[in-house]
């Protein structure tokens, strides 16, 4: 008695929950298969096809079904309703809160304005980051400027061949000039592309440490031209190494000096957050610094161009001097001359 007793109290208690269930649907459902409806058109891509006023009700949709969904877990409706909500409110969010913009349009508001922008917004980083690399390149001209020896550690190895204190006027020149077909210089060539695009990665990516290795790595790369600066200024052909480094180092500088911005801009949000919170101010920083980045690696493409081929079959000083400065400034025009009125007011 006691067990059919059980039983039938299990029956309606199951009897219960399906009306219950059936009646929450009742109650609710035009407002789901009205939300499918507009998402499944939508998805489709058949935007003209949608009314004005549904596009209009779309917020107030989701919200209403996102209310149900919350409602049917905690009354724990029957599995099939909380999975076919949980499935509409997902598809439902990505057309109300995300991304709805293309690849081409992101690509025409990147070059168009934003990343000019982000340049613009790490100015002060960008002053600190050139006194810092001004810096670097006089500490590795003193150095061996007092004690010859420091060359040897400030400039890889495997490019101290004929590259020495002490090398001839002849020597050094010919480093420079009509060896635009042998492989040395090719493979020199090779290695500051691949050491600069290496250090701009690490000077944003440590910048979370408060910016410190960011401006220690600046200090180490530029140390290294500044050695190098003073072993061609001892033989009088600073003027021409100048040249022959500006084809494609006005550019990789440049994306180096824009990398350890973007990095001591992170660091400085965490340190110095101000009135908004350390996450909420490294955030704001990181997607900043993650534009610059972004240009960063776009201005590493062109100085590889510039360095494979340019510098190759222009065999000149002035030459060289001619493209290094006008890339200069074009990138000093891009980033600081470019301003579009719908990025400034974003």
């Amino acid at each position: 008695m006691a067990k059919a007793s059980a039983a039938l109290t299990g029956d309606r208690a199951i009897e219960a929950a399906a009306l219950r269930s059936d009646r929450f649907r009742l109650e609710r459902e035009a407002d789901w298969l009205r939300l499918e409806g507009i998402v499944t058109r939508m998805e489709s891509g058949r935007l003209r096809k949608i009314p004005d006023e549904d596009l209009l009700a779309l917020p107030v949709l989701y919200r209403t079904v996102a209310s149900s969904l919350s409602v049917a877990r905690e009354t724990s409706l029957d599995a099939a309703t909380l999975a076919y909500l949980d499935a509409l409110v997902q598809r439902a969010w990505f057309l109300v809160y995300g991304p709805r913009t293309g690849f081409a349009a992101w690509l025409r508001q990147f070059l168009g304005g934003g990343l000019s922008a982000a340049v613009r917004g790490i100015w002060f980083e960008i002053l600190v980051a050139l006194a810092v690399m001004v810096a670097g390149t006089a500490v590795g001209w003193l150095l061996v400027a007092s004690e010859p020896s420091w060359y040897y550690s400030l400039v890889p190895g495997q490019f101290t061949d004929t590259r020495v204190p002490g090398a001839s006027h002849e020597v050094l020149k010919a480093t420079l000039f009509g060896n635009s077909d042998q492989q040395a210089m090719s493979v020199f060539a090779t290695y500051l592309f691949s050491n600069n695009a290496q250090v701009a990665i690490l000077a944003f990516a440590l910048g979370f440490a408060f910016g410190i290795p960011s401006l220690l790595l600046l200090v180490q790369n530029t140390a290294t031209l500044g050695a190098m600066m003073w072993l061609y200024r001892g033989q009088n052909l600073l003027g021409d190494f100048g040249g022959w480094i500006s084809v494609h180092g006005t550019t990789e500088l440049f994306a180096i000096l824009l990398a350890g911005a973007a990095g001591l801009h992170i660091g400085r949000s965490i340190a110095f957050p101000g009135h908004r919170g350390v996450l909420q101010s490294a955030a704001a920083a990181g997607r900043r610094s993650a534009t610059v980045m972004a240009g960063v690696v776009l201005m590493l493409v062109f100085a590889a161009l510039l360095e494979g081929f340019a510098r190759q079959l222009i065999d000149n000083t002035q030459g060289r001097y001619m493209v290094g400065m006008t890339m200069l400034a074009l990138w000093c025009a891009y980033f600081f001359g470019l301003r579009r009125r719908e990025v400034i007011g974003a």
